[in-house]
């Protein structure tokens, strides 16, 4: 029995692990623990998404207006909403809160601008007029270029121009009130900004010259096409260069640009020519003394390519917006009769019998500037803010956000909640009446020029162009649908594309009865 005892001891002594190696073991066993409970304290809270496909993402989700899918899939995940554009993050927001958050509190840290393949092939990166986010100089240039170009005095300058192109415009409806045939006001509207644009950009007026204003307007309006787009490499890693080769997108692009850069080029070299005649300075004197100033002070890293960045710039913003803002009005104006009427009567009391309104009567329309509040509202020319990047993170609504994602912003969605307006898709204008909502950056209910480092800086501009305009063609003239047409049945959907801006699907044809004062 004893030695039975014996054997069996001298048994387990020898399986006996060595103590290092339990105290490794356990050691081991505690890190792991560490780290573990490290990883749950650290596990990021990200945004809310959909159902994703393998490659794809989201992008089977989405339709052709970009902006009101996001607000449909935003009604099921929320106004912070995580979506995968292919290969591409976004992170879209759909409330006033969180847009607040986005761009004044978190300002700085989503203020990059994304260098996406479409504009980045398309200006070989002077779309971006050139400048380095993370460069001082850039960055003062920046602030100094803006200041010089869209103050308060440089768009007073202007004043003459702008009524006389209106004058021209008003001019020739009266021809078609004098036949008595419907005009199509979309087309005579996007000719008007496009001609004021044009004079006040490069200090010239095309008529009688052998300036191809059209095909000028449609290669921008091309170039704001690819810049607002996505490539399909950037969507889908390995086959995407394969199929932007086969849909002719880089060729598209290239040739974009280099149409862009020879007129450019052309109107720089024009200004430079000694002994040139000029009423006033256009935008591209400002930027040649810039220019000038600048090599006097030994800095010469501005240069042509720049100015040709801002132009860029100015038209892909200044073009369209108006335009498409003054149509809708129009067309809303002629679905609510009773607001028509009432907008009329303001103007033509307070114009009496001048003839035209000039710009000094502006600030006395105080129910015209709510149209036109009430129409940025409901029809913002840009319904999805320009995207921004984000440079580091920070959290909105609770939720991490990290760096280089996009923010896209949906302005549209944003003034169709019913959270924040009454009816919200109803045109009442005399909401504004006791509100102290504007859209100049600070009330995030009403977002259509954005807000923040990013808020576009022609708001000035805009925003007298699109009531210069409106108020004359609301004094001057009566208006009808033509044909009979009800306005039950005037068509208000929305032109579907891939251009940033999002117009009216069908032209507004109406039929113009000259007032008599």
């Amino acid at each position: 029995m004893l030695k039975h005892l014996q054997a069996k001891a001298l048994m387990a002594s020898d399986t006996d692990l060595p103590i290092w190696v339990i105290a490794l073991l356990l050691f081991s066993v505690l890190l792991l623990i560490k780290k573990m409970k490290d990883r749950r304290k650290n596990k990021q809270y990200l945004p809310p998404s959909p159902p994703m496909l393998p490659i794809f993402g989201n992008l089977h989700q989405l339709g052709d207006l970009l902006h009101q899918s996001y607000r449909e899939l935003s009604k099921k995940h929320g106004p912070v909403m995580l979506l995968h554009l292919g290969k591409i993050p976004v992170v879209v927001i759909s409330s006033a809160e969180a847009a607040r958050e986005a761009l004044k509190v978190h300002d700085l840290a989503c203020s990059g601008r994304p260098r996406l393949a479409g504009a980045g092939r398309l200006s070989y990166n002077y779309l971006d007029i050139g400048f380095s986010q993370y460069d001082e100089y850039w960055r003062n240039m920046k602030k100094l270029i803006l200041l010089e170009m869209f103050s308060l005095k440089r768009v007073q300058s202007f004043r003459p121009l702008r009524e006389e192109e209106v004058e021209l415009f008003i001019n020739s409806i009266s021809e078609f009130a004098a036949s008595e045939t419907p005009v199509n006001l979309t087309e005579k509207l996007f000719s008007l900004t496009a001609n004021i644009t044009v004079r006040m950009s490069f200090g010239f007026d095309y008529r009688g010259t052998n300036f191809d204003r059209q095909r000028f307007h449609e290669v921008v309006h091309d170039a704001e096409a690819v810049a607002g787009s996505f490539s399909k490499s950037e969507l889908f890693p390995f086959i995407g260069w394969i199929l932007d080769w086969i849909t002719g997108y880089h060729t598209r692009t290239e040739r974009v640009f280099h149409e862009l850069d020879a007129f450019y080029e052309y109107v720089i070299n024009d200004h430079l020519k000694p002994g040139r005649k000029k009423e006033r300075d256009d935008l591209i004197d400002v930027l040649l003394r810039i220019k000038e100033e600048q090599t006097e002070l030994g800095m010469d890293n501005f240069t042509n390519s720049n100015i040709k960045g801002v132009l860029l710039n100015i038209f892909a913003a200044g073009v369209d917006t108006s335009a498409i803002t003054v149509n809708w009005a129009m067309a809303e104006l002629c679905r609510n009769p009773r607001v028509m009427k009432k907008v009329q009567e303001e103007i033509r009391n307070v114009v009496g019998k001048k003839g035209r309104v000039t710009e000094t009567d502006l600030d006395q329309l105080q129910y015209l500037k709510m149209v036109v509040k009430e129409t940025f509202r409901l029809h913002p020319a840009v319904p999805l803010l320009i995207p921004r990047e984000t440079m580091s993170h920070f959290k909105i609504n609770g939720y991490d956000i990290n760096p280089k994602i996009l923010i896209q912003i949906n302005a549209w969605a944003i003034g169709r909640d019913s959270k924040y307006w009454k009816d919200p898709e109803q045109f009442f204008p005399e909401r504004f009446a006791d509100s102290s909502i504007d859209f100049k950056g600070q009330s995030f209910e009403l977002l259509p020029f954005g807000a923040g480092r990013r808020i576009c800086p022609g708001i000035h501009m805009g925003t007298v162009t699109v009531e210069l305009t409106l108020a004359n063609l609301l004094y001057c003239f009566d208006w009808k649908l033509p044909n009979g047409m009800v306005k039950e049945n005037l068509n208000m959907e929305e032109q579907a594309g891939i251009s940033i801006t999002v117009s009216k699907k069908t032209p507004l044809n109406l039929l113009p009865v000259k007032y008599l004062y």
